[in-house]
This record gives structure tokens, C-alpha cells and sequence, in this order.
């Protein structure tokens, strides 16, 4: 279990009622874990209902009081969930290896039992007639979905969180910052403790950029590792779902659980992911690994001198670790290669064939939204681009084809090239800034989006890669580092977040959170 000495999980000797309505203020769930509320449930110091009312005490106590926004709708049926977890215990039984565990789930993961939006007010009563893949894998393992969060609407926006369903997320370290997006309201929400963890998506930079402004671990799966199914796409051949969570050992557990084959998501393959993802949390894991600087996402004309500062920090840190740094690390024809490959502009059919998998739903054409204007009108211009591609042809089919990955014949150039690099100088990931400058003011979250690294490479290339907290710009507003691997070569990039966290502590909650 980690343990970060500063924060420490108190919770009260005497147990509460069932039926209390309002939690014992003495139960403390600030940077709590997932280890550490199984420990006092099971050790009879707390129940698991106590641990949930906690979670919903703290949700309506300082979202909207501090104008976080994060929280879209809160599940009327936590707190049941919570019994039968009690009961469980009670009884003896075997327990799966994430019950009690609280999670935040982002509002474009199907959810059975609670409205799915996709940040879209076109949605607002739209309940799906199942759970996304990942959803049904985290219920089997015994986790409780508490509440959703709010995210950029349909997904469009890195740079900040505004839904025409719920409104605008602001950073829970200065609400006068943005959280980036699309999965800002996860973000805000974790690392203010509204809960013990969550699940994010990322087409370019969802998980990781957000989770750099808010000193989250973010992983972000290779294609083909981890399904799709069930949750609301931007881009079919670039959306990837997964964990976005206060500890690497949390994010690694719940990993664990969503990796593997779905034959419901034909990218996804069989035989891929590995026995035990938890068996990689080693904290020698730097020791002898050798790490590429790559100086395309690090050497921005605009990057911002303390960002650089503290990566280079982390450099130094790393290499105190044991870590063999490789300073310059370039990848053959990078940017001519990047610059060929565009976007797919494959939304309206992909969210046609996602609205096919309701029961009822309102409309059979995501246009249909941009005629009746139900948007933000940060949403507008994106709407706009997507509007013009077909319907009903499969992209592959279309004039000029927009190829499914892994048939795109320049994203196989990139990433061919890049084995090729990480080849020739035998190593284990790159690395470089998740994010180049600290979070843009929440009322300049466009003209001052710079910084972005996360949209480079790892997505075009179909790779994994996560984020850890590497400090604070100007001492308050977190950044991230980012590792980039191999295909399906996750379990490395856990070891070396993981070695990186033990070894410096960066993590610290955002003040004002009791």
C-alpha cells in the first residue's frame, strides 16, 4: 500500500448507522486509496457505506461551493451498492479485489442506471440499456460507480471543460485556471478526493493533459490493449478509456481490471495485455532504464521557462534513480511524417453508429444537434468541421479514404520509425512535459492553449503512454511528465511512473480540502 506521510486516512473509532444521512465529519478521505478505505472497512474501523456517504459529503460540500463544477449527477444507488459490500464482509465472503472503491466516472461511459450525456444537454435524458465494457469490469470487481463527472462537450475541446449539459469545470487547485479537457470534470473531482478514483477517455490528450494540470496519474492505453465499447466516440481510431487516478498503484489496480480483449471493440486483440499489471508497481524500477529525451515535444518556442525547469529537475531525479538518460532522442522524418497524417473527421458516423446501440434514441444523426442549436457555443466550430463527413459510409469507403487503424499507412510510417529510433538507442520510453506550460486562465482557455504535447506522437502512432506529477509551476499549479512506450509495453511504463512517484513524492492535494 502506498503511504504518503503527510496525508494520513483517519476515520473514526465508532461506526456510523447505516441510515445516517449525513457522514461523521471525523471520517477523513483526503489523498485516501484504494488500499487504505479497504483496510479500515475491513478492519472494522469504518463500513463501506460511511466510506461512500463520506465521498457524497464531500461532493456537496465543495463542488459547486467552490465553483469546481466537476460532479454531473451523483448514483442514487451508491449507497445501496455500499450495503451489500458491508453485508459481504458480514458474511464471510470472498471480496473482489476493488470493493468499496468509490470511482468518478466520466460522462461518456455508458452507465445503465445513470443518464449519459456525452456533455450534450441533446442527451440529457439519455439512459443507455447497458454498461460500457469497462464499467461492467469495474462492477465485477467490486467497485461502486458514485457519480459521473463533467467533461468538453462531446469531447471536442483539450484545452478546457464546458458541456452544454452541465456547464464549465474549473481547476480544483485555482478555480481561476481551466483543467483542459475533455475529461476535466474527472480530474478536478479526483484530485479534490470526491472520490477514490476515476475513469477518463483520450483521443489526443484527454486523460493525460488533464490529469498533468491536476497532479494526477493518467495512463493512456495502446490501441488494441483495452475496449472502447459503450462509451461515446470522438474518433473511432484514436479513442482509448482508462484510469485517471492520485497514485500510480490506485491507476494500476484499476488497469488491472478494464485491460483486455472485448470482442465487442474489433480493434482490440486477444493475448495482449499481461498476467498481473500491479506486479510492474516496483519502486527500483528507473534503476538501468534508459529514457529518451525527445526534444520535438521539449525544445517549444513558447515553453514555459519553469515547466522546462522542473523537467529538467526531473531529469535529474530520474538519473539519481539509476535511470540512463539519452539526450537528444529525434525520430526520422517526425515532422514531415506528422504533418501528412491529418485528422479524420469521422465523428458524425462514429456517433451514428454508437446512438444505433440505444434503446430510444433522440435523434439518428448527430447533426440533427447542430440544427437545433443545442451546443455550447464553445462547440460551434468543431460541429461545424464534422458536419460536412458522411453518415452512413464506413470511413475506410469514403472518396478519399479516412483508413481504421492500424491501415493507415503514414500512422504505420510514424510508428515503424519510432521503434526504429527506440531501437537504435535501446530504450525502455521517451520522455518529455505532458504539458509545456502551466493551465491556461479559464477565461483565455483558446488564446492561450499552448503547451500540449500529449496530441504529438502517441496518439498518431497508436502508443501507450502516462503521466505522472513532476511538481508545481510557480509552487501551485501542478505539471506532469509524460512516458512514452512501445506497443503494448504498459507494464514498463508503470514501473518507471511508479519508481518516479516513490521516489519523489510530487503528489500533494489542492488546498482547502479538509
Amino acid at each position: 500500500m502506498v503511504q504518503f506521510a503527510r496525508y494520513v486516512f483517519v476515520v473514526a473509532l465508532g461506526l456510523l448507522a447505516a441510515c445516517t444521512a449525513e457522514p461523521d465529519s471525523r471520517l477523513s478521505l483526503v489523498e485516501a486509496t484504494i488500499a487504505d478505505i479497504q483496510d479500515v472497512v475491513t478492519s472494522g474501523e469504518a463500513s463501506c457505506v460511511d466510506v461512500v456517504n463520506g465521498y457524497i459529503d464531500r461532493i456537496r460540500k465543495y463542488d459547486q461551493a467552490r465553483g469546481i463544477n466537476a460532479i454531473t449527477v451523483i448514483n442514487p444507488k451508491a449507497v445501496e451498492k455500499a450495503r451489500e459490500t458491508d453485508r459481504a464482509l458480514q458474511n464471510g465472503d470472498t471480496l473482489p479485489k476493488l470493493f468499496c472503491a468509490p470511482l468518478l466516472i466520466k460522462d461518456n461511459f455508458d452507465t445503465h442506471d445513470m443518464v449519459t450525456t456525452g456533455g450534450s444537454i441533446a442527451l440529457k435524458d439519455s439512459y443507455p440499456p447497458d454498461d460500457a465494457f469497462m464499467i461492467r469490469k469495474l462492477r465485477e470487481a467490486g467497485a461502486i460507480i458514485l457519480a459521473k463527472t463533467n467533461m468538453a462537450e462531446w469531447a471536442f475541446s483539450p484545452r478546457e471543460t464546458v458541456s452544454s449539459s452541465y456547464g464549465r469545470t474549473a481547476n480544483a487547485y485555482d478555480v481561476n485556471f481551466v483543467p483542459a479537457g475533455s475529461s476535466g470534470g474527472t480530474a478536478s473531482a479526483v484530485a479534490a478526493s470526491m472520490g477514490v478514483a476515476g475513469m477518463g477517455s483520450d483521443t489526443g490528450n484527454s486523460i493525460r493533459g488533464p490529469s498533468s494540470h491536476l497532479a494526477l496519474f493518467g495512463i493512456r492505453s495502446t490501441i488494441g490493449l483495452t475496449s472502447r465499447d459503450g462509451v461515446i466516440p470522438l474518433a473511432f481510431d484514436r479513442d482509448i478509456a482508462g484510469p485517471m487516478t492520485r497514485t500510480v498503484e490506485d491507476g494500476v489496480r484499476l488497469f488491472d481490471v478494464v485491460a483486455g480483449y472485448d470482442p465487442s471493440d474489433p480493434l482490440t486483440l486477444p493475448n495482449k495485455r499481461e498476467p498481473d499489471y500491479t506486479a510492474f508497481l516496483n519502486a527500483d524500477g528507473l534503476e538501468g532504464k534508459r529514457l529518451g529525451v525527445f526534444r520535438f515535444l521539449v525544445d517549444h518556442d513558447d515553453a514555459d521557462e519553469e515547466i522546462l525547469e522542473l523537467f529538467y529537475a526531473a531529469i535529474d531525479e530520474m538519473a539519481a534513480a539509476g535511470a540512463i538518460i539519452v539526450d537528444p532522442l529525434e525520430i526520422d522524418d517526425f515532422n514531415e511524417i506528422t504533418e501528412s497524417i491529418g485528422w479524420c473527421g469521422r465523428f458524425r458516423y462514429d456517433v451514428g453508429q454508437y446512438l444505433k446501440t440505444l434503446s430510444d434514441p433522440p435523434f439518428v444523426d448527430v447533426n440533427e444537434v447542430l440544427k437545433t442549436g443545442q451546443l455550447a457555443p464553445q462547440s460551434r466550430e468543431s460541429f461545424d468541421f464534422y458536419a460536412e463527413f458522411p453518415l452512413d459510409v464506413i470511413p475506410d469507403d469514403w472518396d478519399e479514404p479516412c483508413p481504421t487503424w492500424p491501415n493507415d499507412d503514414a500512422r504505420n510510417q510514424l510508428l515503424a520509425n519510432t521503434i526504429k529510433a527506440m531501437d537504435s538507442a535501446r530504450l525502455d520510453a521517451l520522455i518529455y512535459p505532458t504539458w509545456s506550460n502551466p493551465p491556461a486562465p479559464i477565461d483565455a482557455a483558446v488564446d492561450e492553449y499552448k503547451g500540449d504535447n500529449s496530441q504529438w506522437l502517441v496518439p498518431d502512432a497508436g502508443l501507450p503512454a502516462v503521466t505522472v506529477p513532476m511538481g508545481y509551476w510557480q509552487d501551485r499549479l501542478p505539471a506532469g511528465l509524460q512516458f512514452a512506450g512501445r506497443p503494448y509495453a504498459e507494464g514498463v511504463l508503470i514501473e518507471l511512473a511508479y519508481a518516479y512517484e516513490q521516489k519523489t513524492l510530487h503528489r500533494r492535494p489542492p488546498e482547502g480540502f479538509e
